[in-house]
């Protein structure tokens, strides 16, 4: 298990062009919000040059997705990605040379543009997708050691390390009579490879904010003297609301990873990650005037102000 989580883990990919021109992308990867579907089909149209509208992406049916690892350790776009970048790559190789066939030239003198397979340097001589799947699902042979059908499917597995990087400063204001903590911004920095849909990855960095900003300042699982979970509702479990959050002041950097096709570093756990303690050392800088070096999360008003106080006693004990 320590290998396969270091390694993140191999993850499948398939890609089929269907007898219509229209793209099935097949992964083993299952998203719930991090926009998977969105990402995968830029990877693909960016390959195939197909437009997105054209691609359906597939997954959670265990009918007709390969085996996969899955969604975790910010390793869908590094994995899952890759894999759908080498399944794009072998498509378009394979559809390439039955173009070349349909045009009577060498598939060397073969461009994709546009969406057309053009003669080089004679672009009004072309063929398309749709022509070009006809052909491979059609009855008569294909050029050389071809087979029928215009699919690739992929299990990659990534042989080194992939690391995000991000920089966070909170700063915060801290009521000495309530010890109730105000943060009242949030700078974030991150290098997270190559960004493939600077949408999302804002999206996955505001979401990864608050899930950290809830567990350093409001998030407890708190059990009964009877081991009674009583904190198993969200009436009773605090989470941040919209208006509990300041607004965030975002800046990223792209530094290509060169361990997979795409540069990418992962995204989904830099900001939860780093957010708990940039915000516990800044409740703690605050308090250090008084003796204050340790808070435990969740930084409740309550355990702030023992802090505090605590803190005095022993000023006052040692004086």
């Amino acid at each position: 298990p320590s290998v396969l989580s270091a390694r993140q883990g191999y993850e499948s990919a398939i890609v089929r062009v269907e007898s219509t021109g229209k793209v099935t992308a097949i992964t083993g990867s299952s998203p719930h919000g991090q926009g998977h579907e969105t990402v995968f089909s830029q990877i693909i149209c960016d390959k195939l040059g197909v437009p997105m509208e054209d691609v359906e992406v597939l997954y959670g049916d265990t009918a007709v997705v390969p085996q996969g690892v899955g969604t975790r350790a910010s390793r869908s776009l590094v994995v899952g990605g890759s894999a759908f970048v080498e399944a794009s790559q072998i498509v378009r190789e394979k559809a390439t040379q039955i173009a070349a066939g349909l045009l009577r030239v060498d598939p060397q003198h073969v461009t994709l543009q546009g969406g057309r397979f053009c003669v080089e340097d004679i672009p009004d001589s072309y063929v398309t997708w749709a022509d070009v799947a006809r052909e491979a699902y059609g009855p008569g042979a294909l050029p050389g050691e071809l087979t029928k059908g215009l699919e690739a499917t992929v299990y990659w597995q990534p042989q080194d390390y992939t690391y995000p990087y991000s920089a966070n400063v909170a700063t915060v204001l801290v009521d000495k009579d309530t010890g109730h903590v105000q943060l009242r911004d949030y700078f974030y920095v991150d290098d997270c490879g190559t960004v493939i849909n600077p949408m999302i990855v804002e999206g996955q960095i505001h979401g990864g904010l608050a899930q950290g900003i809830g567990a350093a300042l409001l998030e407890q699982g708190v059990f009964d003297s009877n081991g009674q979970l009583v904190s198993g509702s969200f009436m009773d479990y605090a989470m941040p609301k919209a208006h509990q959050l300041p607004d965030f002041t975002l800046e990223g950097m792209q530094t290509p990873s060169p361990h997979n096709p795409l540069g990418a570093k992962g995204m989904g756990e830099s900001p939860t990650v780093a957010a708990v303690p940039a915000i516990v050392n800044a409740v703690v800088d605050a308090l250090s005037h008084l003796g204050v070096i340790h808070v435990d999360i969740p930084l409740t008003p309550e355990k702030v102000w023992r802090a505090m106080q605590d803190a005095q006693d022993s000023f006052y004990n040692e004086g």
